[in-house]
């Protein structure tokens, strides 16, 4: 599930965003609580990373299994970096409350392979099509196996 492009520019709006696309696609069906879980946990610290990425997170009983998601955004939003850069990729990670673990591998992967793909923001920002983004991601992957 990716997000082409986001519309806005700031975190509440990118968070709204973001959930309403999950909403619309049947993934969801409590938007207003799991935008709500999200913003909670923004408020405890910002989820951005530095170097233009940012994963929002919370735990919610959605599914047996954790949502993932990606969002882009070219002209960056405001998501309080510790780097002071704006956001441009968003992870977007729901998980089961009953696996707290899983929750932590998924947000290790994550960042992980952002730190380790130096260059794999800049190709996502440049990609035509969504196909194109999760070959990028793909390929960071299979190099860091």
């Amino acid at each position: 599930m990716v997000i082409p492009e986001l519309e806005h520019q700031d975190m509440e709006n990118v968070l709204k965003e973001m959930v309403h696309f999950l909403k619309k696609k049947n993934k969801i069906s409590k938007d207003k609580e799991l935008y709500e879980k999200l913003l909670q946990r923004e408020r405890l610290g910002s989820t951005a990373i530095g170097d233009g990425v940012a994963i929002p997170h919370c735990k919610m009983k959605l599914a047996k299994n954790s949502l993932l998601m990606l969002a882009v955004s070219r002209k960056g939003a405001d998501f309080n970096s510790p780097d002071g850069t704006p956001s441009y990729i968003f992870f977007l990670v729901v998980s089961p409350p009953d696996n707290p673990s899983l929750n932590l591998q998924i947000l290790a992967a994550i960042a992980h392979l952002v730190r380790k793909a130096d260059t794999m923001i800049q190709k996502i920002l440049k990609a035509e099509h969504i196909y194109a983004v999760l070959e990028i991601i793909r390929e960071e992957e299979e190099k860091l196996a």
